[in-house]
């Protein structure tokens, strides 16, 4: 990769402890087989439970399902292509096509710009992964729209969060987040995608030009930048919901303790108050809200690093790998805290037992 500085070659980081030897590897085959299992099992219960109970089809609903295609994508494209990857990489001497590296050469990148020819997986598997994440924060923004108009405005809940509306949003943050997945190939040529030796995943690279960074290798922040945005919007319409979740709370007390009669808009039954099932789903959103947060931050760190020049070898296979096991945790969060989810994972799993012999369903 020295030698090819000049040429365009993308700077290989040097091998260290978490990226090299076979003990390694195969602890990390076994970590990425398990992680894929519970990726793709979870997310096919959450999409059978959703799409066999009338209760689910809902605005509501059709976001979750969204949600869980996504982290399903990951567990069955995102996932196995690493483990396909580390396990050529035990068996045989040469590195694949793909490999941090190897996907470029002087001729192509010289005259191309830094376009990578031939075609490779990394170019399908780097975005998708990609895609899914930017689905995910959108989906979670859009289901905590939805939970703040049925708590600020429950009376035009129904007028305002169509299913018409519904799928047209899931339709649009579907397109806007795969292209923006795309943006360093589209409006740029100084960056590649080739399986990194240290994520152990297919990541942008940008081409080294003259032994330096490309002058738009900061495009790559536009991921954390819409991320953080849509995070921060999430984290602003939680906070006025459970604000208003509050206030509604003390009225209750209150009205519990003696003041039965109330002469404003939010006594004890009155309709425009909101049920109790939106209020657990909105601090059900605010976990999931919390969750990808926590699991998003490692990374944004990492591409920020990455673009200033560091490179953070161990730190970048924890960070990808965080985020990858996200696409997990929306079942776990479900499981505990929706009742009817739980029913539905029940009620699914009965079918699948025949009843005793004379015995009446």
């Amino acid at each position: 990769a020295q030698a090819g500085l000049g040429s365009g070659y993308s700077l290989a980081p040097l091998c260290t402890v978490c990226c090299c030897g076979v003990l390694n590897r195969t602890l990390a085959v076994a970590f990425m087989v398990s992680l894929a299992f519970a990726i793709v099992v979870g997310n096919v219960v959450t999409l059978t439970v959703f799409v066999q109970t009338r209760q689910s089809r809902t605005p509501q609903g059709y976001l979750k399902v969204s949600l869980a295609i996504a982290d399903m994508m990951v567990g069955v494209l995102v996932v196995p292509f690493s483990i396909y990857t580390e396990i050529s990489l035990m068996v045989t001497t040469t590195p694949p096509v793909w490999y941090q590296g190897t996907s470029t050469s002087p001729a192509n990148s010289s005259s191309r710009g830094g376009l990578v020819s031939p075609w490779q997986p990394c170019m399908l598997i780097g975005p998708v992964f990609a895609g899914c994440t930017f689905v995910s924060i959108s989906t979670i923004f859009l289901m905590t729209l939805e939970r703040s108009v049925a708590i600020l405005w429950p009376l035009q809940k129904d007028a305002l969060v169509t299913r018409r509306r519904t799928l047209f949003l899931i339709l649009f943050s579907w397109a806007s987040s795969f292209l923006l997945a795309l943006a360093p190939l589209i409006f740029s040529r100084n960056f590649t995608l080739e399986y990194n030796e240290c994520s152990r995943m297919c990541n942008y690279t940008p081409l080294m030009l003259g032994g330096h960074l490309p002058p738009d290798a900061n495009i790559l922040l536009l991921f954390p930048a819409f991320d953080f945005t849509l995070l921060g919007g999430t984290l602003a319409v939680n906070i006025v919901s459970f604000t208003s979740i509050r206030r509604y709370s003390q009225k209750r007390k209150l009205l519990s303790e003696g003041s039965l009669s109330d002469g404003g808009g939010g006594g004890g039954g009155c309709p425009h108050r909101p049920s109790f099932s939106d209020i657990k789903a909105a601090k059900t959103i605010g976990i999931l809200t919390f969750a990808f947060t926590a699991s998003f931050t490692p990374i944004a760190v990492f591409v920020l690093g990455n673009v200033v020049g560091y490179t953070w070898c161990n730190f970048s296979f924890f960070a990808f790998w965080i985020l990858t096991g996200n696409s997990c945790c929306n079942v776990i969060i479900y499981s505990v805290r929706d009742h009817r989810f739980r029913k539905g994972v029940t009620l699914l799993f009965q079918r699948d037992q025949s009843p005793p012999h004379g015995e009446k369903n």
